[in-house]
């Protein structure tokens, strides 16, 4: 079931990718909600995706938290 929430989670995210702000907030929501080891994968995935669209890079400052 846990990794349902994480399946989700990076389609929402995928989803809102076109604005950096919501993709923020997102990925904040997320943070609450996963299990530890999600987070850190989500971080991973995170990273990733920033490569392919430098516009969410302003979001990499909540994967220091």
């Amino acid at each position: 079931m846990a990794r349902a929430m994480f399946d989700y989670t990076k389609t929402v995210l995928e989803r809102v990718s076109f604005d950096a702000n919501l993709f923020c907030k997102e990925v904040q929501k997320a943070f609450e909600r996963l299990l530890p080891y999600e987070i850190e994968e989500l971080k991973i995935w995170i990273k990733t995706l920033t490569l392919q669209k430098p516009e969410l890079n302003e979001c990499l400052i909540y994967l220091k938290e």
